[in-house]
């Protein structure tokens, strides 16, 4: 395996660059993340698409021309340190055949996002550089933790996190040393068979995810297990599952860690025993413990659980 690059520390002073790789958004949503990336001494620099919108057959941040030239000037651009996601949605697909890295790769740079921004980030881990699995700009202003947002700009400013988690009856222990993988599950499904899919041979695989109907969570489950991933991966964190299932028939909705859901992922798992960790705070919902994909971390489940990188 090759050596992953992990991009500088980021200095007071340094450019974000804030882009819409996927759904289009609204300037007032964008607001107080924003006010937070000045407010930590950073510089925000707007794509010069990031309030485009275009739609068909879905409301996106611009056609995949305006998008994917957005995306390739904050990836290229040596006065930009960093480059943040406003939000997912649908759309990052699109732009994997056409990314450009050539500077890039000279001055790598923190690719900061989750949910659909997965596929970048997965496109990025084959070309052996790291990321950060953590909230798009958009979410700060729907109420998640100030906290989630800390902890990015602890990882942008040079920290490694070391994480302690709370104990989940569904976990299986054990001790296992890894390099981190994974983001939303539905996007990991469906890179599946695709030149842009993660590799998880002895991996750590992490996944979360939102809006999806029991079967269709199943469904994602059983192609992981007909692909053979639960056969390579030496470990498993699984973080966020809401919104599952019918809003009216789910009780547990509004959960940040939905416990039918969880309980489908266990029996799916049962005769699997790599450790297993379940509710880890990363995905969509108010507090989030950031993840940096292409990591190596340590993985403990047992009488205490955590995950350091």
């Amino acid at each position: 395996m090759k050596d992953i690059l992990f991009p500088k520390s980021l200095k007071k002073g340094a450019q974000i660059a804030i882009i819409s790789p996927a759904g289009s958004v609204e300037e007032k949503q964008l607001e107080k993340g924003l006010e937070m990336i000045k407010g930590k001494g950073f510089e925000p620099v707007l794509g010069k698409h990031l309030f485009s919108k275009f739609s068909n057959g879905y409301n996106y941040a611009g056609t995949e021309k305006e998008r994917i030239s957005d995306l390739n000037w904050a990836f290229n651009d040596d006065d930009i340190s960093a480059v943040w996601a406003s939000r997912g949605g649908y759309g990052c697909q699109h732009l994997l055949g056409h990314l450009e890295l050539s500077r890039f790769k000279k001055n790598p740079k923190w690719y900061i996002g989750y949910s659909d921004n997965t596929v970048i980030q997965s496109f990025l881990l084959k070309n052996n550089f790291a990321s950060i699995n953590g909230q798009t700009i958009k979410t700060s202003s729907f109420g998640v933790t100030d906290e989630s947002y800390d902890l990015i700009f602890d990882i942008l400013e040079g920290e490694k996190p070391d994480y302690s988690i709370v104990s989940n009856p569904l976990n299986k222990n054990g001790n296992v040393e890894g390099q981190l993988i994974g983001g939303n599950l539905a996007l990991i499904y469906a890179l599946l068979g695709t030149p842009y899919s993660f590799n998880f041979e002895d991996k750590i695989l992490f996944i979360e995810d939102i809006g999806e109907n029991y079967y269709a969570l199943d469904r994602m489950l059983m192609s992981l297990e007909l692909a053979g991933v639960f056969t390579k991966i030496s470990g498993l964190i699984v973080g966020g599952m809401t919104n599952m299932g019918d809003e009216k028939d789910n009780i547990n909705y509004e959960d940040s860690f939905d416990d039918f859901a969880y309980q489908l992922i266990s029996q799916r798992l049962e005769k699997y025993d790599f450790p297993t960790l379940f509710g880890f705070p990363n995905g969509h919902i108010f507090h989030n413990n950031p993840l940096i994909i292409g990591a190596e971390i340590t993985l403990n489940v047992g009488k205490k659980n955590s995950v350091a990188f």
